[in-house]
């Protein structure tokens, strides 16, 4: 401008009300359209990923492993939209004549700070990102993380929700997760340990269970939350009081609780119309009369 009109301060006026404006909106457009392309990039690799993995997997495996890429898909978008924030607003900084070198000293600083004050805090995000990474456990799984154990409701990466079976809520850093247990990936287990007299026979009990469980099996109403054949390992133990016999049956994810409450009562009904014995611990008492009169009192 100043090429144009020789005016000093009409150039630095022009430079500050149209010069630094169009440089500011500039990079402010070039964030937002790096910010959508990038984000349009993560959408379709979160899109290709996530139907190559439907097209070679069951469809409860599919959905989980959907839902995991898709939570993936999402800690990208938020890490590329803060590292845009970051260098697009350092850079518009510079353009408003900001010194950025003592900022960027700043930055380095302060992360060497939070490094060492706010170690449980990276330690929980860290945590965080793995747990997503490895698909530890999702949203609606059934976990027991040691303290605490219940339904995910909800997982960030600094703390994960959960609730218990009376409704308590749980929040658990992730920092502070040692080991996990999922009751409820890909598929789970009705273990069921029936205890039967000695006095019965072995095989009756086994062929009764079988065919109780096979009953089950073809069930329409239990069609879907049973994947396989149900089996009757044999005898697991010889107790004190009972022959426990063991059964097994593999079922969907979270149904294994429903389902082992379904067979209890299949099998008691059954057992009575068989006239099979359960056991139930009895205790013998021994009532002591009083002690004879001594020969003195009785004279």
């Amino acid at each position: 401008m100043y090429d144009w009109t020789s005016n000093a301060t009409f150039a630095d006026w022009s430079e500050l009300l149209i010069g630094k404006p169009l440089a500011l909106l500039a990079l402010l457009l070039l964030g937002l359209a790096l910010r959508w392309g990038l984000h349009r990039v993560i959408d379709r690799l979160v899109r290709r990923t996530a139907n190559a993995h439907h097209e070679r997997g069951s469809a409860i495996g599919s959905a989980r492993r959907a839902q995991r890429i898709e939570t993936m898909g999402g800690l990208f978008r938020s890490i590329v939209t803060g590292l845009l924030v970051a260098v697009i607003g350092t850079m518009m900084l510079s353009q408003l004549g900001v010194d950025i070198a003592p900022i960027i000293a700043s930055a380095g600083i302060v992360g060497i700070a939070l490094g060492f004050g706010a170690q449980s805090l990276v330690k929980d995000f860290l945590t965080g990102v793995f747990i997503m990474l490895e698909d530890q456990f999702g949203v609606g799984d059934i976990v027991d993380v040691g303290e605490a154990s219940g339904t995910v409701e909800a997982i960030s990466l600094r703390v994960t929700r959960l609730r218990d079976v009376d409704g308590t809520v749980w929040y658990v850093p992730n920092g502070e997760i040692v080991r996990v247990g999922n009751l409820s990936q890909n598929w789970s287990r009705t273990v069921l340990d029936i205890g039967v007299a000695y006095s019965e026979d072995i095989g009756k009990v086994r062929r009764v269970l079988e065919d109780i469980a096979h009953v089950l099996w073809e069930d329409e109403e239990f069609k879907g939350q049973i994947i396989e054949e149900p089996e009757v390992w044999g005898v697991q133990e010889l107790a004190a009081d009972a022959v426990t016999m063991r059964l097994v049956l593999k079922t969907t994810p979270g149904s294994q609780w429903a389902i082992a409450r379904e067979m209890r009562q299949r099998i008691k009904t059954r057992f009575d119309h068989e006239g099979i014995e359960i056991p139930f611990p009895q205790r013998v008492i021994w009532h002591r009369g009083e002690a004879a009169p001594s020969e003195g009192d009785a004279s």
